[in-house]
């Protein structure tokens, strides 16, 4: 799995999931030449969709890229293994490319118990299936050795996305075992992931800078890397300023600003302080 790809907002109206906007932002992804659209991931705050909701947003984005040379990677992750492969055969069913599964967040498993996990899911379908090691946010870190094994023992586990902030893993990999690609799971290393390796990047920052995280990561997949450590060092600001409260608070209203969506949240998530806003404000117009 190569290219770039986009952690997809939910947007939301009155409650509910904007389904029209949902769509419209999804279009304007591939207007734009992103790679894979990534619907109910941690951007997409998952965590407060129900099922049906979640489900629900697999089903636009596949509807919606159907027809174009865009690609669907599905969030399907939970620290219920019965739960992530219900998700998991549904984005199959549905018509999606490839899942992305969160490690076990809360349950805290051992390397053997998310082995088993993965496999599990993996196990349950035939499409591809990117591990996602977010342990900042989840307590479960996927260690290369176990994600390596997974690989050997699942032929549909292609891909990490390595969210870790820690640029020596994908140096790991590389050194250890190259079937399988490394996705670069934050915007501020992006640059760095794709140099020491890296097949492609799931970015936040995309969502409003589609046209840009786009051309970053196709000049490194092209190996024009001075492209694209220059595209990189020009969205140092808003890479930044879009993490200055937990993700995705800031993207979302920097989405708003730009007259993309509704400013709406899910508790327990808020909009940002006052301070920040003016913050994300004064960043965002230098880009748009």
């Amino acid at each position: 799995m190569t290219g770039a790809m986009t952690a997809l907002i939910t947007p939301f109206k009155n409650g509910k999931v904007d389904s029209e906007t949902f769509a419209k932002l999804i279009q304007r992804q591939i207007d734009n030449g992103i790679d894979y659209v990534v619907p109910v991931g941690t951007t997409g705050e998952s965590a407060t969709l129900s099922h049906n909701e979640h489900k629900e947003c697999i089903e636009i984005a596949v509807e919606v890229c159907k027809n174009s040379s865009a690609k669907v990677l599905a969030g399907a992750g939970s620290n219920s293994t019965a739960e992530a492969i219900d998700l998991a055969k549904f984005a199959e069913s549905c018509g999606a490319d490839a899942i992305l599964s969160v490690s076990p967040y809360y349950n805290k498993p051992t390397q053997k118990g998310i082995f088993e996990h993965y496999k599990a899911i993996a196990n349950s379908i035939d499409i591809e299936v990117v591990l996602y090691n977010v342990p900042g946010r989840t307590n479960s870190h996927i260690l290369p050795d176990t994600a390596i094994a997974l690989s050997k023992a699942c032929p549909n586990i292609t891909t990490v996305k390595e969210a870790s902030g820690d640029v020596s893993k994908v140096i790991e990999y590389q050194a250890k075992y190259k079937k399988l690609d490394i996705l670069s799971g934050d915007d501020a290393i992006n640059y760095a992931v794709l140099a020491c390796g890296g097949k492609g990047v799931i970015s936040v920052t995309s969502n409003l800078l589609p046209r840009k995280i786009a051309e970053l990561t196709h000049s490194a997949n092209e190996l024009n890397f001075s492209t694209s450590k220059k595209i990189n060092e020009e969205l140092f600001e808003i890479n930044k300023v879009l993490f200055i409260e937990s993700n995705p608070i800031p993207i979302k209203y920097a989405m708003h600003i730009a007259g993309l969506c509704e400013l709406e949240y899910r508790l327990p998530l808020t909009p940002p302080s006052e301070e920040n806003k003016k913050k994300i404000e004064e960043v965002v117009k230098k880009y748009l």
